[in-house]
């Protein structure tokens, strides 16, 4: 049923080559640099981050104050043994980085994930619904972006405790507004369509077309919007864990790295630049897939 609507919007050139979407998305994907650089960027870190156990030449909780500021080797006084220096407890810095990984892309996956299950169940049902309910739901809305976000996270998390699950849920539930405004209009446009008028006559209940008529043709916005949300979230993490309100110690986090490092950033600053530099180089992977994913995902693009 969805085949006969959507077809009509692909261009020219896709119908005359025979390219399905999937096709012509996929096309597009091989020619696309920014989305290629950035999965393949973070193919790399997620690949750091699976394997940290194996791949960290240290336990990053491993104190030694015998070694403690160590400069990374290639630096007067480095240590092969320690490539990347050593933190103001003597515990290797590499270690710690790759492990800070793996917190930080769990936090932004899984924040992004309760904002998309709270942003798209509220804007289908908002859109599709309508009346009372998308009143009630734009309320929430107002409600929300009336309070900084920042400062609601760090107020939640200072009344509830800190730990990687209560950040990843603070920061979940505060992020699905865009997940919201853009599932809503999408969905007021949808069920205008033929296919979800045909599956209403043939039967299928309100929640039904919902869940099996609208919900799959929204993937594509729910995908842009999800990888910027991850990138979103994991700068909200560091951001937090920079303040003291994140990741408890010891527990590796490029934002807490930062911050135990900036006592002595003119003295060491590698204490400072290399979570920072890890940090940057997981947003600027994660945006570049995000916009590359946003422009081989639209259909009335030409080919």
């Amino acid at each position: 049923m969805h085949d006969n609507d959507l077809d009509s919007s692909l261009p020219v050139e896709q119908d005359a080559l025979g390219l399905t979407p999937a096709g012509a998305a996929l096309k597009r994907a091989r020619r696309h640099l920014g989305l290629q650089l950035g999965l393949g960027m973070l193919l790399v870190m997620a690949v750091f981050a699976l394997l940290a156990p194996w791949l960290a030449p240290h336990d990053p909780y491993l104190q030694n104050l015998s070694l403690r500021l160590l400069p990374p080797a290639w630096a007067d006084g480095g240590q092969l043994s320690h490539l990347l220096g050593t933190d103001h407890l003597g515990r290797d810095y590499l270690s710690r980085i790759i492990h800070g990984a793996r917190i930080s892309m769990m936090i932004g996956l899984g924040a992004a994930t309760i904002g998309a299950v709270i942003g798209v169940t509220l804007g289908i049902i908002a859109g599709y619904f309508g009346g009372w309910l998308d009143q009630a739901v734009n309320f929430l809305v107002t409600c929300q972006l009336a309070v900084p976000s920042l400062l609601l996270i760090m107020a939640l998390v200072f009344v509830i405790g800190q730990s990687i699950t209560v950040v990843i849920f603070v920061i979940g539930a505060t992020h699905w507004v865009f997940y919201l405004v853009v599932t809503r209009s999408a969905t007021l446009r949808i069920r205008e369509l033929d296919f979800v008028a045909a599956a209403g006559a043939m039967g299928a209940s309100k929640w039904q077309i919902a869940v099996k008529e609208i919900l799959p043709n929204l993937v594509n916005q729910i995908m842009v919007i999800f990888t910027l949300e991850v990138a979103v979230a994991i700068l909200n993490e560091a951001t937090l864990s920079f303040l003291g309100l994140g990741v408890p110690s010891p527990i590796p986090s490029w934002g807490l790295m930062i911050a135990e490092g900036k006592t002595a950033m003119f003295f060491q600053p590698w204490l400072v630049i290399l979570p920072g530099i890890a940090l940057f180089v997981l947003v600027i992977a994660i945006n570049l897939l995000g916009d590359g994913v946003r422009d081989v995902t639209v259909t009335n693009r030409r080919s």
